[in-house]
């Protein structure tokens, strides 16, 4: 009940009262604590039974459920899953599904148990006007993809990073967790770059061949909290991502998508911008998103066979998940950036702290549209090397001496 499972329940309330669903039940470990949220959402009327155990609350009311949702810590997805699905039911897991593709591999196998599909909650794909866009791509209307872009910029405060037991962590319980703006805050937006690319249907999502990247911290975490990426596909399309928490100010999210005869840009939140070659432009404003109740009916409608699929499975996550990983072992080491490159900032208003560093947004600029690394401006790395889908089975190791080298330097 606590953390994001907040707002699933506040979507849910909202989506009982329209009569699309009910709530049967819920779970925490601390639930005695949630009081003034039963309250508020009036469980004891809408009669939602709580449980401090989800093993018990599986086998008091799995009869009654057609899905269970999973709102928690990333490293407590597969082992809930699979509770859930060997019940027969299927999940709304968060964001991400795992960010271990072994991991991943066991939990499409266990999603079989069901009859139906789980879905994972990347919110956007469903986007009318995403949808929209994606068809005159695959119609051809702006020829063939050549490259693609995402600059994602979203401040959090040095309290974001402790705000739990795995904020910014490589490793938990001695597993693999890599929670980063890449892999989980900012997950949505590179998992819209990878639809974009998918070329063989509508609900389709490009195959990575190979990854270069390099990784940084200004934050002191064990993990990253700046990525820079390159990503080859199948296709032969290149793929480029800059993303960072270590900034101040307003954030930014923007998605490009260049082709032979247009360069597609899609703000997040805002519009969507087509600049053809021959002068021409469109700009197309995107009405406002609740993407959390979007993607609850959308689900709703897959089990009412109203659709055929939901819009992102877990096989869908393969690409996401190989791309994450494979940027690890690319970079093979998490570059402190050098202190001299960083502020801090104090937001009076928020009562918060955050890590800027300077001449991030050059560096941005600088990486996606001439594919000029940090290490090649000043950022305290040797540069990093291309490597192959076929490499994934590096990661655990790379993980671990990650893990090791970040602790022997804090010692």
């Amino acid at each position: 009940m606590g953390g994001f499972a907040g707002s699933h329940h506040t979507a849910v309330a909202k989506l009982e009262e329209k009569g699309h669903s009910r709530l049967i039940c819920t779970c925490d470990p601390m639930a005695a604590s949630f009081e003034a949220l039963k309250d508020s959402l009036r469980f004891k009327e809408r009669g939602v039974a709580v449980f401090d155990d989800y093993i018990e609350m599986l086998d008091t009311c799995a009869a009654n459920l057609d899905f269970v949702i999973l709102p928690t810590p990333i490293n407590l997805h597969a082992q809930m899953h699979d509770a859930v699905t060997s019940r027969g039911i299927a999940c709304y897991i968060e964001k991400p599904p795992t960010l271990d593709y072994a991991e991943l591999e066991r939990m499409i196998t266990a999603d079989k148990r069901s009859s139906k599909a789980s879905v994972v909650g990347f919110n956007f794909i469903i986007e009318k006007p995403r949808l929209a866009l994606k068809r005159r791509i695959l119609d051809g209307e702006f020829g063939s993809i050549i490259r693609t872009a995402l600059s994602a910029q979203w401040p959090r405060p040095s309290s974001y990073f402790s705000r739990n037991t795995w904020a910014g962590r490589l490793l938990i319980d001695d597993k693999i967790l890599l929670d980063s703006c890449f892999g989980n805050a900012m997950a949505h937006f590179v998992h819209n770059m990878l639809f974009w690319a998918g070329s063989s249907d509508l609900f389709s999502w490009a195959k990575i061949a190979s990854v270069k990247a390099e990784l940084y911290r200004a934050h002191k975490i064990e993990g990253a909290d700046t990525f820079f990426v390159e990503a080859t596909t199948t296709s032969g399309a290149s793929m480029r991502y800059a993303l960072t928490h270590a900034c101040a100010g307003q954030s930014s999210h923007l998605e490009t998508v260049v082709c032979e005869k247009a360069e597609l840009r899609y703000v997040v939140g805002s519009h969507i911008e087509i600049r053809w070659n021959d002068g021409r432009t469109e700009r197309i404003a995107l009405d406002q998103f609740d993407g959390l109740a979007e993607n609850h009916l959308d689900y709703y409608r897959y089990f009412r066979g109203e659709a055929d699929r939901p819009a992102t499975t877990l096989t869908d996550c393969r690409p996401f998940i190989a791309l994450n990983d494979l940027a690890y072992i690319s970079s093979r080491e998490i570059t402190a950036i050098p202190q001299a490159f960083i502020s801090g900032i104090r937001d009076e208003k928020e009562q918060k702290d955050y890590l800027n560093v300077n001449g991030m947004v050059p560096t941005i600029e600088q990486f996606l549209s001439k594919r000029i690394w940090p290490s090649s401006a000043g950022w305290n790395r040797s540069p990093s090397e291309n490597i192959p889908l076929t490499e994934l089975n590096q990661l655990d190791r790379i993980v671990r001496a990650m893990a090791s080298a970040t602790h022997e330097t804090k010692a």
